[in-house]
């Protein structure tokens, strides 16, 4: 027993051996995951970036007045609801937005700014005031991609020198207030109505203008045949003056209906007896060939 006592206290002493080079070691190197930094600094003060993925020898980090900094430089995203905004006629309205956003420089996203993470919904909100308060709400629903893309320059020229790079932002819901709503469903309502009213006026003025198109011809072909009534009388009495007996009888009748007007004049001969007016109305038979 005693003759194998060195081998296992030295076997003990390989077994502790081990984890505790496992920890020195773990305490002397950093490691950096991929798409990831690592912030060195002394007393507060930034002296070393390191970035590239793996295992970094680093001794002095177990000095008390070094402390390391773990900044994820992947894409991430960000949801902003209700950013509150006026448009161009002064209408409240809250607008849901989405970035996506990484770090690309991590100094400047550490030491430029105190906190991007708070400051950036101030950003997004004043980038939102200066992109769409001079737009009517009907653009703002109309053109969300064209919005969007302006929207993301704007946030992007501001953040860029806190080391961040916005790569997309999306207006995902425009909302107005319930007071406002009512509102505005009341104007397009008014306007409506007015559109209805006008529609109605333009079509009482083409019917009455239609009317009166169709009086004017209606009396213009009155009168063209009035103008003819004459000449079919100066016709048909020329056309007697040629027979003289029929003539004579025409005379004669027409001196008699002069004196005795309330009377009614009627023709016999026929296979009924006709007024005059029915004679009048009579076609002529056509006359037989020699």
């Amino acid at each position: 027993m005693t003759a194998y006592a060195p081998l296992l206290a030295g076997l003990a002493l390989g077994a502790l051996a081990i984890p505790a080079l496992l920890l020195l070691l773990r305490a002397l190197c950093v490691q950096v995951d991929e798409r990831h930094a690592v912030l060195v600094t002394r007393f507060g003060k930034h002296i070393r970036t390191l970035e590239r993925p793996g295992l970094h020898f680093l001794p002095r980090r177990v000095l008390p007045w070094i402390a390391l900094r773990h900044v994820n430089r992947r894409r991430d995203g960000r949801h902003y609801t209700r950013v509150a905004i006026n448009d161009a006629r002064g209408t409240t309205l809250t607008l849901d937005l989405w970035l996506e956003l990484r770090i690309t420089d991590p100094v400047r996203a550490c030491f430029a700014v105190d906190d991007w993470e708070k400051a950036l919904p101030h950003l997004v909100a004043r980038a939102a005031t200066a992109v769409l308060g001079n737009r009517e709400f009907a653009e703002i629903l109309r053109a969300h991609d064209e919005l969007s893309e302006l929207l993301r320059r704007e946030i992007s020229s501001h953040a860029e020198p806190w080391g961040l790079a916005v790569a997309d932002v999306m207006i995902r819901d425009v909302h107005i207030l319930p007071g406002v709503a009512r509102d505005l469903l009341a104007s397009i309502n008014a306007r409506l109505e007015r559109a209805r009213a006008e529609i109605e006026e333009r079509g009482r003025l083409a019917v009455a203008a239609h009317d009166a198109d169709t009086s004017a011809s209606i009396a213009a072909l009155v009168a063209e045949a009035r103008a003819q009534y004459p000449l079919a009388i100066g016709r048909a009495l020329a056309e007697l003056r040629q027979q003289p007996q029929v003539h004579a009888a025409y005379t004669e009748l027409y001196g008699l209906s002069l004196l005795r007007p309330h009377r009614t004049i009627a023709f016999r001969g026929f296979e009924k007896e006709l007024r005059s007016v029915d004679a009048a109305m009579l076609i002529p038979p056509p006359p037989a060939s020699e």
